[in-house]
Parts: C-alpha cells; sequence; structure tokens
C-alpha cells in the first residue's frame, strides 16, 4: 500500500498567510507544505484541500481512480471546489467501517476531540493510522488495538496522541510515525527533524510516497539522553518535551519538596502543571535502584540537585571531612551512578546545570561544587547516546 502526502502541513498551511512570524518567513521552497491530504494507492483521498489535483500531479500521481473521499477535520472546512470526476467528499461514522472495491477498508475511529481518524487496512493487509490536526484515539483498551505499520498524525500539536497508542500497542518499535498538520510552532529545518527523532517520528517533504510497511526510515530513539544548560535556559523544557509522546513516565524529582520554601514550591508546581498527567512521579536521589529495574521512561531532573545531596552525605562541604575520604566516597557514588546508567535498559533522560561558564565562586566550597558538577557532568555524558545544551530555549547537538 502506498500513501502520497499531497500535503503535510495545518490547515492554513506553511507559511501561513500574512503572517511575520520567523517560521512562516523560513518556511520557503522544501519547507513550504500545503494543508495535508493523502492519496492512498490512488483509490482513496483522506481530506480534499484547494490545489489537490495539482499536487497530485507535480507528485506524478493522477486523481483519476479515486473512489472515495473522506473528511477528517472537526467540519468541512471552507468550499473547496471538487475536481471533475471525484465523488463527493463524505464521512464515515465512528466505529462504522468502509468497504472499497478496490479491496481497502476504511474504520472511523473515534476521537478525544471533534473530527474522525481513519484506519486504512490496504489489500494486502498492511495498516495505517490517520489522525486529523488536535485529535487523539478515545477508548482504546489495551490487548484489544492492533499494531499499525504506519501513523500520521499532528504529532508536535498531540504527542499524547503518541503516547496513547504506544500505550496500548498500537505502535510498535517497527511503526513508521509521519508528522503531518505540520504548523508554524516549529521552525523547520533541523530544529523540526530533532524534535521528530526524539519522538520516533519524521516528517517528509509536499508530494513524498511513501510504502506502508517499509520500516528502513524509522528513527532510532536514544536511549540515554543528557541535557544541560544554564538557569532558565529551558532546559527542563526540551527534556520534557523529548518524553511527552511516551507513556507511564517516571519522573524523578532529586530536590525534595523543601518543606515551608514557598519559591521552591511555586517552582515545583510549575514542572508538575507542565507534565502529562499520566506521568508519576518519585521524590528522591537514590538513582541507582530505579536505573537497575525495568520499567517505562526515567526523566531525572536534576543531577546538579542529586550531587548537592551526594556532597551533603560524604561531608565534601568540610576541608577535614574532604581531605580524610569525603573525596573519595563521593568519587565512588559518582561511580556507581555511571556504572547504573551505563547498564540500565531503561529510556533516560537526564537534565543538569552547566555552571562553569559563569562567575568564578567567591567561596572553597562553591568552586568545589561547581568542579565536582563539571566532573558528573563529563561521566555522566559519556554513557549517553546524546548530549544537548540548551541555550536561550535553543537545544544544540553536542553528541548523536
Amino acid at each position: 500500500m502506498d500513501v502520497t502526502l499531497l500535503g503535510t502541513g495545518a490547515p492554513a498551511g506553511l507559511p501561513r498567510p500574512h503572517c511575520p512570524c520567523a517560521a512562516c518567513a523560513t518556511a520557503l521552497g522544501p519547507h513550504a507544505r500545503a494543508a495535508t491530504a493523502l492519496l492512498v494507492d490512488g483509490a482513496l483521498l483522506l481530506d480534499l484541500t484547494p490545489g489537490a489535483a495539482l499536487a497530485a500531479a507535480r507528485a506524478g500521481r493522477s486523481l483519476a481512480g479515486v473512489a472515495q473521499v473522506l473528511l477528517s477535520h472537526p467540519h468541512d472546512g471552507p468550499p473547496v471546489e471538487v475536481p471533475a470526476g471525484l465523488p463527493q467528499p463524505g464521512r464515515v461514522p465512528d466505529g462504522r467501517e468502509l468497504a472499497l472495491l478496490t479491496g481497502h477498508r476504511v474504520r472511523a475511529v473515534a476521537l478525544d476531540a471533534p473530527g474522525t481518524g481513519y484506519a486504512v487496512t490496504g489489500p494486502e493487509g498492511q495498516r495505517l493510522l490517520y489522525l486529523p490536526p488536535g485529535g487523539a484515539p478515545a477508548g482504546i483498551e489495551e490487548g484489544t488495538a492492533q499494531t499499525y505499520d504506519m501513523v500520521l498524525a499532528d504529532v508536535v500539536g498531540r504527542p499524547d496522541a503518541l503516547a496513547r497508542l504506544r500505550a496500548v500497542g498500537s505502535v510498535g518499535p517497527t511503526t513508521d510515525v509521519v508528522a503531518v498538520h505540520l504548523d508554524h510552532d516549529v521552525p523547520p529545518g533541523p530544529e523540526l527533524r530533532r524534535r521528530l527523532a526524539a519522538a520516533g517520528a519524521r516528517a517528509v517533504p509536499d508530494g513524498t510516497t511513501l510504502t506502508v510497511g517499509a520500516y528502513e526510515d524509522v528513527p532510532d530513539v536514544p536511549r540515554r539522553t543528557l541535557v544541560l544548560g544554564g538557569a532558565r535556559s529551558g532546559k527542563s523544557v526540551e527534556a520534557e518535551r523529548r518524553l511527552e509522546s511516551f507513556p507511564g513516565v517516571l519522573y524523578v524529582a532529586t530536590g525534595g519538596s523543601r518543606g515551608g520554601d514557598t519559591e521552591w514550591a511555586s517552582r515545583v508546581a510549575a514542572h508538575r502543571e507542565r507534565r502529562p498527567g499520566s506521568w508519576r512521579t518519585a521524590e528522591t536521589c537514590d538513582l541507582v535502584p530505579l536505573l537497575a529495574e525495568d520499567g517505562p521512561p526515567l526523566l531525572i531532573d536534576c543531577l546538579s540537585l542529586w550531587l548537592t545531596d551526594a556532597m551533603d552525605a560524604v561531608g565534601a562541604w568540610d576541608d577535614a571531612e574532604w581531605a580524610g575520604g569525603g573525596e573519595k566516597a563521593l568519587r565512588e557514588r559518582v561511580t556507581a551512578l555511571t556504572d547504573a546508567v551505563r547498564a540500565t535498559r531503561r529510556t533516560v533522560v537526564a537534565v543538569s546545570n552547566e555552571v562553569g561558564s559563569g562567575i568564578v565562586p567567591a567561596t572553597a566550597s562553591g568552586r568545589r561544587y561547581r568542579d565536582e558538577l563539571g566532573r558528573l557532568n563529563a561521566a555522566f555524558a559519556a554513557e549517553c547516546e546524546q548530549v544537548l545544551l540548551v541555550v536561550a530555549g535553543q537545544a544544540l547537538p553536542l553528541r548523536g
């Protein structure tokens, strides 16, 4: 089963008409995207958009063989002239299945938002799922869902939709996840590719024809990632974004609750509000056992607070205790942590501060902490497939 993407953009397209934003200003040439529409085996058209016939011709395809046109958006949109020879667009009621003479079967998937999703099974059994912008499947139960060969969805706008599909097994390691309905929320080019790759997804230019069931282009999600950055650089947001399309994430908060500290409480509350409701939270600095266990992905925020706790435990702030065995004890703790990171089978995203580029601390203990954090970051990074430095909200890949 082949799918030609006549468009891959948001309903208004990319760039948006008359939008002066930086993303729209740079969405030119191959980065420009028409509203998303899919042509399946030349027989089924999912979403009729302006210029569909011309887009098909540019892709070397024809709409002459289209037997069915189905709409997915919550509304039928602005009036679009139906090209000559095409059937009138329609919609399949949720839960109902439509059989085409070409051998394709189309089942309407209920969503948690207005609109209709479509699960298409080809004549040879390949399966694809197409979701409209802003939509995620509703009511999927584990054990009853089928695994799709390809999913085309609003990965940037609704990463939780992908997490739901992964949770029930509808998206597996070999599922080709293609981002569509792309808007100006994410700049085009390398930044878009990087964000999608972290979710195990990819984007393709308008006019691309994909073969459902061809898995060679599925990106590998790194198992271990370290996200570095300064204060308020956006490093925690970047780390959370990398796991928001995965189910059951365990958020490991190493800073504790700090009872009575209202400023700290407001920081914790802001972090919690950003996180998906399906994530669990553990407040602990005992990371080695968590890394040794099998389980869902870990988001560790952050290593700098873990180091503070470790230095407290070994008496690192006192020169005499540091020289009398504290330094050796801290090295052993760091080695145990990095060994656990090397051996873990879990997906791990860790956050840490990059403090070595700032003002030299005025105290010996402050300089000791700065030096030890630099050593910890370097040792942890050595065990990671991907390392990022976040500056002013922009993630710069250092490795991977």
